[in-house]
C-alpha cells in the first residue's frame, strides 16, 4: 500500500508532504520496485546456494551416465564396425539385407539360424565366406573349387576376417540399424 500522500494539507513533522505529488509517487514506486528486487535477490541467493550444494552430485551423475564413460574397447573397434558395415554393404547386402537371406530363408545371419546351422564362431563365418557353402559363393582370393566361388571381385583375407567379426557382432545384437558415415 502506498504511503499517505498529502495534497493541499499543511506539512506535519515527519511527513513527506513538502515533496511534490510526482516526487512522492516516484519514491513510492522506487521503494516498491526495490523491495521486489530485494525479495528476488534473496530468492536467487537461496537458489544459488542450493545449486552449489547439488552441483557436484549432478555433474558426477551426468558423467557416470554419459556414453563417454563407456567408450568402445578401443577406438579401432568403432572404425572396424564402420569398415565392416561398409564392406558388408558392398559385398553381402545383395543377399543378406538386414541379416536375412533372400536365396535360402533358413540360412539367415541371425544368431538362432547361425547356431542351428552349426555356424557359431567367427572362424566358421570366415571359412564359409572364404570358400562358400551350399548356394553361397566363396569370396576368398584363393577360393576353390572354382564353381563354388564368386565370379565377382574377390576379398582379401583381412577383409573377410573383418566381415566375419562384423557379422558375428551384428548377429549377437539382433542386426540393429547402423548409422555410418557415407561410403
Amino acid at each position: 500500500m502506498p504511503p499517505p500522500l498529502s495534497v493541499g494539507l499543511a506539512p506535519t513533522p515527519g511527513s513527506n508532504c513538502s515533496l511534490s505529488l510526482a516526487t512522492q509517487v516516484f519514491q513510492w514506486k522506487r521503494m516498491r520496485i526495490l523491495g521486489e528486487y530485494e525479495a528476488i535477490g534473496k530468492w536467487r541467493k537461496e537458489e544459488v546456494k542450493l545449486l552449489k550444494l547439488l552441483a557436484a552430485p549432478l555433474v558426477a551423475a551426468a558423467v557416470a551416465l554419459s556414453p563417454i564413460t563407456y567408450p568402445p574397447e578401443s577406438m579401432g573397434q568403432t572404425v572396424d564396425i564402420e569398415n565392416g558395415s561398409s564392406l558388408f554393404r558392398r559385398a553381402c547386402i545383395g543377399c543378406h539385407a538386414a541379416g536375412g537371406n533372400i536365396i535360402q530363408p533358413g540360412a539367415t545371419l541371425f544368431l538362432k539360424d547361425l547356431q542351428r546351422n552349426g555356424v557359431e564362431t567367427e572362424e566358421e563365418i570366415y571359412r564359409i565366406t572364404y570358400y562358400g557353402k551350399g548356394r553361397m559363393p566363396g569370396f576368398g582370393e584363393n577360393c576353390t573349387p572354382r564353381g563354388q566361388c564368386t565370379f565377382g571381385p574377390r576379398l582379401k583375407e583381412d577383409e573377410i576376417r573383418l566381415l566375419a567379426e562384423f557379422v558375428k557382432s551384428q548377429a549377437q545384437q539382433g542386426w540393429p540399424n547402423l548409422q555410418t558415415r557415407g561410403d
